[in-house]
């Protein structure tokens, strides 16, 4: 968080205080919103059946609804490291409730892709200002609190098979509405953190010369920082086209490969991202302990050679590869965003937007692209390809180690 937009009231004790009420707050509110945002992808099965779309208008549909947030994030992220809005995160979520509703009862592709941007644009608004909470509430224990909140989402992504096996599948699109239930204790909750949060900042004006004087001088270091920055972005565009095609499209290939239903084959995608969640949980303590890059790395590497067998192997084979994948993967998920943030002192909040809205858009991008694929190729030929983009973490051999990074600002 950026000091200079907003300090933390109180007496010097209370700020070393870990405020374990407002993390786990923050991290149910991150499961209801990740849930919500799931329930879109979740739907594809039923919407395909429903209104015979093809796999180039579902992905068009899952590229609505991250592309908002990959460019939104960002904004939002510059834009609260200069002035934290914490009535920002109801009105973000209300955003989201009337999208859900909206999903419920649209009669057409076009209302689809209405109600998902306005899904968008609460994920959008929410993500930024939620990290940002778990930074104030941290206390000294900055990486326990970032891994709460992420966990949090993550959770909630991974309800999605559920949503989908428990409601979906018997109740039809009708049923995405009942998700508005989920938004509106969220507003709630929401509307409780603001509060919290407003009367712990103050408003001031200008950087501070502490994070001036943290901003890099030196040409080398500058050019290091935005080359390093750059790995990073593509390694999360190899990570985050690999889990699109796997949320997206995965339970369409088991179908047709295991002669699954559709409530059968969102264990498999519920198994996938059940690991990623606790490889996410997982990924900071074993940063702290080894190092980020080294995290990063073997996230990536990895994974490679287990998403690559995978297309090839039994159902049940399938399906404990993919909770070994996922969980290998997702290990770099917070680890990506940390090691943004230091390559970038002072800019918490930009980096956080930068990066999480960077996974958002390229699995926007991926989506509609890996559906294009699939209606020109083949699912089956699609899947097999995408199992090969974890290999591209080869580049992370590249990325300066923690021991450079941390050199270059001191």
């Amino acid at each position: 968080m950026n000091q200079s937009a907003a300090v933390i009231q109180g007496a010097p004790k209370r700020e070393e205080t870990t405020t374990y009420k407002i993390l786990f707050i923050i991290g149910l509110c991150h499961l209801l919103n990740d849930s919500i945002q799931a329930v879109i992808p979740a739907m594809f099965p039923v919407l395909e059946k429903s209104m015979g779309l093809s796999f180039t208008q579902l992905g068009l549909i899952a590229f609505s609804l991250n592309i908002v947030s990959s460019i939104m994030q960002p904004v939002i992220g510059m834009m609260a490291d200069r002035k934290p809005m914490p009535f920002a995160l109801p009105i973000g979520l209300t955003f989201t409730l009337f999208g859900i509703l909206g999903l419920g009862f649209a009669p057409s592709f076009e209302w689809i892709i209405v109600s998902v941007l306005l899904v968008g644009l609460g994920s959008a608004i929410f993500h930024p200002e939620g990290s940002r909470v778990a930074y104030m509430a941290a206390g000294p224990r900055r990486g326990l609190a970032q891994s709460i909140y992420q966990v949090g989402g993550n959770t909630g992504s991974a309800l999605a098979p559920l949503i989908t096996a428990l409601i979906l599948v018997p109740l039809g699109q009708r049923g995405a509405s009942l998700f508005t239930i989920a938004a509106a204790i969220a507003v709630g909750l929401l509307s409780y953190i603001a509060i919290w949060y407003s009367r712990r900042i103050i408003w001031t004006k200008g950087p501070s010369k502490a994070k001036k004087s943290k901003v890099p001088v030196n040409n080398a270091v500058s050019k290091a920082v935005k080359i390093s920055l750059l790995l990073i972005l593509f390694l999360i565009f190899a990570r985050s086209w690999y889990t699109s095609g796997i949320t997206n499209y995965y339970a369409f290939y088991a179908i047709d490969q295991y002669a699954l239903t559709i409530r059968e084959s969102q264990m498999f995608l519920f198994a996938f991202l059940v690991a990623g969640a606790l490889g996410t949980f997982s990924g900071g303590p074993l940063a702290d302990r080894f190092g980020k890059k080294n995290i990063i790395f073997f996230s990536m590497l990895g994974a490679a050679p287990i998403s690559a067998v995978t297309p090839f192997v039994p159902a049940a084979a399938a399906f404990i590869l993919l909770a070994i994948s996922g969980f290998i993967l997702m290990l770099s998920f917070s680890v990506t965003v940390v090691y943004a943030q230091e390559l970038i002192p002072g800019k918490i909040g930009t980096m956080a937007g930068l990066t999480v809205g960077f996974a958002f858009g390229m699995g926007a991008l991926g989506s509609i692209g890996l559906g294009y694929l699939a209606d020109v190729i083949g699912l089956p030929l699609t899947i097999i390809l995408t199992g090969f983009l974890p290999f591209l973490g080869v580049l992370a051999l590249f990325l300066p180690s923690d021991k450079k990074l941390a050199s270059w600002y001191n």
